[in-house]
């Protein structure tokens, strides 16, 4: 039986967010956590990346399976790996002050750790094909949305829940207590899907093995599509720069743990009420390019002003930008992957928003592989570059709006 809309909105939602709940807990400790075990810059941008490498290579495999043997499987895999890879993050961060484990460094344990983590993540593009299962096209952008609004809560609620188990003095020890914590989240939410979200996919809507996929409506917009990706992932790089180099920003300002994470449940807590309620409520009214241009705009003034105020020193200064650029990137993010499933058949929704996963996943490769480093050079470096190459993007997204209003003519 078709699942009701609403009913499989709702579930979809519970499922993500419980599982970013992990998700959250355990970024905001990353590269804190690999400084301790005596990563530089340039090994930090690895680390850090490596997860985003494994959803480049995965999430396009997991989006063209879901095509063929539903939504749900391919879900609950990504969720049973998620519980043993953060499971095995708090062991590293337990033994490894003790040193080697197995006769490897605790440094290498966690990019275990974080391979494994982005292998098993990468079914986030097949959780927004779900969304396109269930929803008419005049609600897709909105129903996107949901995704941004799962990070936002899990983003919100994750660190504030891993808040509590870490130091509140500055340059305490890694806690294991963290790692078990999103296990046990990410366990959770498997056990959810498995008893009570439905399968989205009708039999009779999906591929075969071997299947020769149609291409014609591909190829009429291939323009369109490539610079919808190519704005995705200049969006999401900009992001990266900012997102995973916060935590190193507020730790050489002197914030404890503790305090780290409650930076990063205001970042949550600011997404979760643009992406929820602001987005949600004026997208029926710009509609999703005009939604985008104006994120972009946001998200380029948030990025200068975080340099600004990085560069004076002023932690409150620091935030109150983050809050801006958090809202921009709100707003873009769920109008540029409405934008790409609009333009996508609907035979086609799972591999070619995985083709939309892997570009964010690759930006997500590239912005800490930049962004770290750059930090060693210039506290304030990544988020001026950020902030330049968010310029890029209203030039890139013009044709995309040419076309738009062309097709509303038609």
């Amino acid at each position: 039986m078709e699942p009701a809309p609403k009913r499989a909105l709702f579930l979809i939602f519970v499922t993500v967010f419980i599982d970013l709940l992990g998700f959250g807990i355990v970024l905001p400790l990353l590269p804190r956590y690999g400084e301790h075990f005596a990563a530089d810059g340039f090994l930090l941008g690895g680390l850090t990346a490596s997860f985003s490498a494994m959803q480049f290579l995965f999430a396009p495999l997991w989006g063209r399976l879901s095509d063929r043997i539903g939504r749900k499987p391919v879900l609950l895999v990504g969720l049973a790996g998620s519980t043993v890879f953060y499971g095995l993050f708090a062991l590293v961060t337990m033994w490894g002050n003790s040193g080697p484990i197995l006769g490897l460094s605790p440094l290498v344990w966690l990019f275990i750790t974080r391979i494994g983590a982005g292998i098993s993540g990468a079914t986030i593009a097949t959780a927004q094909a779900y969304i396109a299962d269930v929803t008419p096209p005049t609600e897709r952008s909105r129903g996107m949305a949901l995704i941004g609004a799962a990070f936002g809560i899990g983003f919100t609620f994750g660190p504030l829940l891993g808040s509590l188990f870490v130091s509140n003095v500055h340059g305490g020890p890694p806690s294991s207590a963290p790692g078990w914590l999103a296990s046990f989240l990410s366990g959770l939410a498997f056990l959810a899907a498995v008893a009570f979200l439905p399968e989205s996919l009708k039999a009779s809507e999906r591929t075969v093995a071997g299947e020769a996929v149609p291409r014609a409506k591909l190829s009429d917009l291939a323009g369109v599509v490539r610079l919808l990706l190519a704005s995705i992932f200049l969006t999401t790089f900009a992001f990266a720069q900012f997102e995973t180099t916060i935590s190193r920003l507020t730790n050489r300002l002197g914030l404890s743990d503790q305090q780290n994470f409650w930076v990063f449940a205001s970042i949550g807590l600011t997404l979760t009420l643009a992406q929820g309620f602001l987005v949600r409520r004026f997208l029926p009214l710009t509609g999703p390019f005009r939604m985008a241009i104006g994120g972009i705009v946001m998200m380029t003034i948030g990025l200068g002003l975080i340099g600004w105020a990085s560069s004076l020193a002023s932690i409150w200064g620091v935030i109150g930008a983050v809050q801006v650029c958090v809202v921009g990137y709100a707003a873009t993010t769920p109008s540029l992957n409405g934008l790409l499933s609009l333009n996508t058949a609907s035979n086609q929704q799972g591999a070619v928003l995985g083709i939309g996963q892997s570009m964010a996943a690759l930006a997500r490769i590239a912005g800490p592989l930049a962004g770290l480093p750059l930090q060693d050079l210039g506290i304030s470096t990544p988020y001026w570059v950020a902030a330049a190459v968010m310029m890029l993007g209203v030039p890139l997204m013009w044709p995309v709006g040419k076309h738009s209003a062309r097709s509303a003519d038609e």
